[in-house]
């Protein structure tokens, strides 16, 4: 799939995570908005998955720790083939089983994570398993930002370096912002690269909203043998739409109307400037 078919992608994929969060009167829009580039360039270019090999043993696994932008995983499960494009109506509805957090229930989901912190345990667990099967698969897990104040994220990571877990790409949404503010004012996570190479990852740093660096980055990927892979994607929370961008308030909020129609002229826009471009 080429970079402008992706970027397209990127661009459908906002509006529907915007349409079912209106629709359902919940949802996590900014970070779903900041993660979904990433999401988009796993599942249509780089890993192994699809629903007619999601029972295959030998299949790429991808466990999203950073569970509340459930939104973005949804959408794009839909576009893959999982379900129905119709099936995300139901979001957030009573005896629904496309809830506000990823469940095995959704076909498609790897894991159930919800409660900060454990995806990457999980993940690490999954990736040992391959190298102890003997099987080629990767694992690829993305944690917010906020979530790396939970003690559970570095004792995952000195497993993954113990055990020597080339397999396993973390990717880190990196967009500076939690519920309560900035990463950096809440509980500071810098120097961040320093802290995971003392972990013992190798760390490439991206910018997490640019569709063409993230496949290059991917591409890389083991990016130096027997140590985890450690992907620093650098995003802005609530991306492509401009009102939203970079703002702590659209963590967990429903667009009004008016703002709802404002934020589908602009990707309406956005989509027509780039099948314009050549």
């Amino acid at each position: 799939m080429d970079v402008q078919t992706l970027q397209l992608k990127s661009v459908a994929y906002r509006k529907t995570i915007l349409e079912i969060i209106k629709q359902s009167g919940a949802g996590h829009t900014a970070g779903s908005l900041s993660c979904v580039d990433i999401l988009n360039v796993l599942y249509n270019h780089v890993m192994n998955v699809s629903p007619e090999n999601f029972t295959d043993p030998n299949r790429d696994r991808y466990i999203q720790s950073k569970g509340h932008s459930v939104e973005a995983l949804y959408t794009v499960l839909a576009d893959k083939g999982f379900y129905s494009r119709e099936a995300l109506a139901t979001l957030n509805k009573y005896q629904s089983k496309f809830i506000g957090h990823p469940t095995r229930k959704v076909y498609g989901i790897e894991q159930n994570t919800g409660a900060l912190g454990h995806g990457l345990s999980l993940a690490v667990g999954t990736a040992l398993a391959a190298k102890k099967d003997g099987r080629s698969y990767r694992v690829y897990t993305l944690l917010g930002d906020g979530e790396l104040a939970e003690g559970s994220s570095w004792e995952a990571s000195m497993t993954a370096a113990h055990y020597q877990l080339d397999n396993l790409v973390v990717i880190i949404d990196r967009n500076t912002l939690q519920i309560t503010g900035r990463t950096e004012e809440v509980n500071g996570l810098e120097p961040l690269e320093d802290k995971f190479t003392a972990f013992g990852y190798a760390v490439r740093h991206v910018d997490g909203n640019d569709i063409t660096a993230l496949i290059d980055a991917f591409g890389q990927v083991p990016f130096v043998p027997n140590k985890p892979n450690l992907i620093l994607a650098h995003t802005v929370k609530g991306k492509g739409i401009s009102f939203m961008e970079d703002t702590a308030k659209w963590h967990h909020r429903v667009p009004s109307d008016e703002e709802f129609a404002k934020a589908i002229e602009e990707l309406n826009l956005a989509e027509v400037k780039l099948k314009a471009a050549v």
